[in-house]
């Protein structure tokens, strides 16, 4: 009589066996971007100055088409609604002349559209607060991690560099190059070269503040044993600092960079109110602020390019402050 071979399961057997629909899944790892999403989804003041920065740059870049269908195109006057009678030169009708066809009201004095003007205002203000910031994180970045990374006399002269800008009268030096600079130079005109003018002066002059956050983020991470293991196998100092440390850098940079987008937002409002930056009929929220001092007692003149500024740099400050808590190592 022969006796039936015993059945001997293999590893991989078993394994197929042991899979199904009610298996335990394996566990998987998450990164540092996934952590930092999800403490920011949970924040709900963050998320909620988000939702109003993608609305304003929905509104900036849709300014021609919004514009169509809720107002009047920005610099056409309207002066048959405004009230001559005595002298006044105000909006005829209650609270400025608001009304479903001018959602803001218009001008005091030539008519134009209060709620045109806002939206298209948010154009300049945007776009130079943005090239600005782009302009300071790459200066402010490149220096600044070259010179945490170099140390001695590299870094000396960076830092020295950095107190030099830091001490520098930029409102007083904006306002006296605005003041010289002519209508045509370097091939721009007009209000094209005021922008490039003032991106170069908020941009140029304020990288020193990102730079020394950088360079001191990359003196803490020079040390760690991943550079040191990058030297060991050979690795040259450019592909040290792209490709090991500016990484581990990414966090601290977006987060300075929602922070100073609304200052630059702010400055640049500053320059138009005084009169040294983008120059009329172009709209822009600071140039509308200094029109509406003449004519103090009408609120409207200067509520809504007001509001328009304080929400603008209010979301970027909360969406900044919620970036900085999700990406802390040290949050919940």
């Amino acid at each position: 009589m022969t006796v039936p071979p015993t059945e001997v399961a293999t590893p991989q057997t078993d394994a197929l066996e042991t899979e199904g629909p009610d298996s335990p899944k394996a566990i998987e790892g998450r990164s540092l971007t996934q952590i930092a999403w999800r403490r920011l989804k949970r924040d709900k003041v963050a998320m909620a100055g988000a939702a109003v920065l993608i609305f304003l740059i929905l509104v900036a870049i849709f300014a021609p088409l919004i514009v169509k269908f809720l107002g009047h195109p920005p610099d056409e006057f309207h002066q048959d609604l405004v009230d001559t009678e005595m002298g006044t030169l105000g909006p005829k009708g209650a609270w400025g002349g608001i009304s479903w066809d001018y959602l803001f009201g218009v001008e005091p004095v030539n008519g134009r559209d209060l709620f045109s003007r806002v939206v298209y205002g948010s154009r300049i203000s945007l776009l130079i607060a943005f090239l600005a910031t782009l302009l300071s994180v790459i200066i402010g970045s490149t220096l600044g991690i070259i010179a945490g990374y170099a140390g001695g006399w590299v870094d000396a002269v960076i830092s020295r560099a950095m107190d030099v800008f830091l001490a520098f009268p930029l409102l007083v030096f904006a306002i006296a190059l605005a003041g010289v600079v002519p209508d045509n130079a370097f091939g721009l005109q007009g209000n094209t070269l005021r922008v490039v003018m003032l991106v170069f002066i908020i941009g140029f002059f304020n990288w020193p503040y990102i730079g020394r956050i950088i360079r001191g983020q990359t003196l803490s991470l020079r040390e760690r044993e991943f550079v040191d293991a990058a030297r060991s196998l050979g690795a040259r100092t450019p592909r040290i600092l792209a490709r090991e440390l500016l990484p581990n850098l990414v966090a601290p940079i977006l987060v300075y960079s929602t922070l100073l987008i609304p200052s630059n937002v702010l400055f640049e409002a500053a320059l138009s109110f005084l009169g040294v930056g983008i120059q009329p009929p172009t709209p822009s929220w600071g140039g509308m602020l200094s029109d509406a001092v003449t004519f103090y007692t009408m609120p409207h003149f200067m509520l809504f390019p007001g509001l328009a500024i304080f929400f603008t740099v209010l979301a970027f400050n909360l969406f900044g402050d919620g970036l900085r808590d999700a990406f802390d190592p040290r949050g919940r």
